[in-house]
């Protein structure tokens, strides 16, 4: 479009330059239409040639300008380089803004008449007919193509957004994945392949303490069974334990989540405070994994949305449950009208009551707007989930 644009106005100019020259081949008048056009071709095509340093401003305005005063020269000599005044409509309204914008168009648009009723001697409906309707075309015309240029920038904008929403939600979905396949292979590794050593050793055991004290070839080989049933049993848990979160490494679950309090008051300033009720227990590796992926989600909810300047962490250990409490005095909302939204946001709550759902357990959220946010989270505890 712009080099249609520029190939039109140094066409309309070559054309009325020759109309003009041959119209009058031996005055001055001619040549002068004929220098007169060489200098506006030059000023011209400097500015395309600058065209990268045109958004400075003050250079833009001065090369428009020069464009003008050189054109409004040439209008002197012949009513026909009028032609030139419909790109030089777009011209302004592309490099000026608003209101100036129309006033550059209002005294191109009077150049034009006044140009043609003076070299005519006389005035009719024809010479203001025709610039004014041209201007009008020209303006009607770049508000439309700037519309649908900001139209364009808008959808360029959200299909940016929806495939950078795209990826991080591809991403956030393999991690999830990758971390629960590591716990259901921390789970089962736990629960059979250890479980299984432990009994082996312990079944060596007692076999050992049962022979007589002759049997030493036996018990030689016993023996070596049992070491080799122990070492396999300590890399089961050694792998178990590498299968866990970083955060959860070398340490329980209050240490991880003390260790999270801290860091969300570190980088938001929020003041958060863990504390804990009740006689904490082992938990099983899936219940200590679900329980600080939830408390991250919420205190990450809580910086990005709550606006709160008071977070607690409470993890309670009761005699038939594991409970965890995170509340923030923030701004709020209706927890009823929490939908996924397009751009792929939305989904943790309902993939949090998914995860400990999984678990048996349940989730609640109490919430208003002003009256800040209360997450319940509640996992049942048995001898079985705690041996």
């Amino acid at each position: 479009m712009r080099l249609v644009f520029h190939a039109g106005f140094l066409l309309l100019l070559g054309i009325a330059t020759a109309r003009v020259f041959l119209t009058h081949p031996t005055g001055p008048t001619g040549w002068l239409a004929v220098a007169g056009a060489v200098l506006l071709t030059a000023v011209y095509a400097a500015g395309a040639a600058v065209r990268h340093a045109l958004h400075r401003r003050w250079l833009a305005m001065t090369w428009l300008a020069a464009v003008t005063a050189v054109w409004a020269s040439l209008l002197v000599i012949s009513p026909d380089f009028s032609w030139l005044a419909f790109p030089l409509f777009f011209l302004h309204l592309h490099l000026l803004r608003g209101r100036h914008a129309l006033v550059a168009v209002v005294v191109v648009t009077a150049l034009v008449v006044s140009a043609q009723g003076w070299h005519a001697g006389t005035w009719s409906v024809g010479m203001v007919l025709g610039p004014v309707v041209g201007a009008g075309v020209a303006v009607v015309i770049t508000w439309g193509y700037s519309a649908i240029y900001a139209e364009s920038q808008r959808r360029q904008a959200l299909i940016d957004d929806l495939t950078r929403t795209r990826a991080e939600l591809a991403s956030s979905q393999h991690q999830a994945g990758v971390a629960a396949e590591r716990e259901r292979l921390a789970r089962e590794i736990h629960d059979t392949l250890a479980q299984g050593l432990s009994s082996i050793v312990l079944l060596l055991r007692a076999a050992d303490s049962s022979l007589p004290p002759q049997a030493d070839k036996a018990r030689a080989r016993i023996t070596e069974a049992q070491r080799t049933a122990a070492d396999n049993l300590d890399e089961a848990r050694r792998f178990v334990r590498d299968l866990r979160p970083p955060s959860l490494t070398g340490a329980g679950l209050p240490q991880a989540l003390q260790r999270l309090c801290e860091d969300t008051a570190r980088e938001s300033g929020i003041h958060c405070r863990f504390q804990t009720d009740g006689t904490p227990v082992q938990l099983p590796s899936g219940y200590e994994v679900a329980l600080l992926r939830a408390a991250q989600a919420s205190l990450g909810n809580v910086i990005r949305h709550a606006r709160a300047r008071t977070a607690v962490v409470t993890l309670g250990f009761l005699d038939t449950e594991v409970t965890l409490d995170i509340y923030d005095d923030g701004a709020g909302f209706d927890p009823a009208a929490v939908r996924p939204a397009p751009d792929g946001s939305g989904y943790g709550l309902i993939a949090l009551r998914e995860r400990i759902g999984a678990l048996g357990g349940r989730l609640a959220v109490e919430s208003a707007p002003g009256d800040g946010t209360a997450v319940a989270i509640r996992l049942p505890l048995t001898d079985e989930e705690i041996r």
